[in-house]
């Protein structure tokens, strides 16, 4: 498959996530975001460890449940406490600086040195977002920054370790996703439990609409996420992010009636821009050559009812 293709299909993921405050503010019951989380993250793993009925052997157990944590299990809580602490969007502008996270984790753990392109595209996405979700209203906290800024750190060193690391010889990224979502979920249960009690009653709107996040919004998202970190570079899959947020306000606009206004349209230009000016290869300052990896976002997490327009 040639890269572009690969950069499509990777696309589709911060895409998907884009769907997620539609799907949780429409179809699933109220105030339950580590719940949906748990809902997203284990049944979806523990369909892939059963399709490819393989498990992680040697050091692939702490590995994986590194990966896990990171991508998942650390992320979307983290994510969530900072939906709950600040006004709408800072938490999706927070997130939006990513590349730049990954800029820095990948000088230290892959020996890349960020460019100075590298580094201005990533404003330029982080301003964008910051135009299309970012509302002047209400108040933010420490804490909220706090998490915010963990949520962001937390995903951006999941890219980079998961692209150090690769996958072991003979597993495909099916079953390296599917071990990270089943670690994800595995650690978010007992918060979950202990944060909000006991699982709702769910009828059978809700019912579809966590088949849609297990299914589509996780299973196949990060399988394609993870997959396009094997063969593009952290820093060209960590610039696909900001399509969540503004697939997010896309289909607020289109769904649910939202208005978009000119300074939002501004902003999405911008964030899209540098989307794509991010997937322009260019040579590394490298000292090494860095391994070969594979599957590994998101990143995306379910926000609040809110209007926090936030993937993975």
């Amino acid at each position: 498959m040639n890269r572009t293709a690969t950069i499509a299909l990777t696309a589709l993921a911060p895409v998907s996530w884009g769907s997620t405050y539609a799907v949780t503010t429409e179809f699933l019951p109220p105030d339950r975001p580590l719940f949906t989380g748990l809902m997203r993250a284990l049944p979806a793993g523990l369909a892939l460890l059963a399709i490819t009925r393989l498990l992680p052997t040697g050091a692939w157990w702490w590995k994986s449940a590194v990966l896990g944590a990171l991508n998942i299990g650390v992320f979307f809580p983290l994510l969530f406490l900072s939906a709950y602490r600040l006004p709408g969007g800072m938490a999706a502008v927070v997130g939006s600086l990513g590349p730049l996270f990954v800029a820095g984790f990948a000088a230290l753990l892959l020996s890349e040195r960020p460019t100075t392109r590298t580094l201005l595209t990533g404003i330029a996405a982080a301003l964008g977002v910051s135009l299309v979700v970012l509302r002047a209203t209400g108040s933010f906290d420490t804490i909220g920054v706090a998490a915010a800024v963990g949520s962001s750190l937390s995903m951006s060193a999941g890219v980079v370790l998961t692209k150090r690391w690769g996958r072991p010889a003979g597993v495909g990224p099916l079953a390296l996703t599917g071990w990270q979502l089943a670690w994800g979920g595995l650690l978010m249960a007992p918060l979950a439990l202990a944060v909000e009690g006991a699982p709702p009653a769910l009828d059978g709107r809700a019912v579809a609409g966590y088949l849609y996040l297990a299914v589509a919004n996780t299973a196949i998202a990060y399988w394609l996420w993870f997959r396009g970190i094997g063969t593009l570079s952290a820093t060209q899959v960590t610039f696909l992010g900001p399509l969540s947020p503004l697939t997010a306000a896309v289909i607020g606009w289109i769904a649910l009636g939202e208005a978009l206004t000119p300074l939002q349209v501004v902003g999405m230009g911008v964030a899209f821009a540098a989307t794509v000016a991010g997937q322009v290869t260019v040579r590394p300052r490298s000292t090494r050559t860095p391994s070969v990896a594979a599957p590994g976002a998101e990143v995306p997490a379910v926000p609040k009812r809110s209007d926090l327009r936030v993937a993975p």
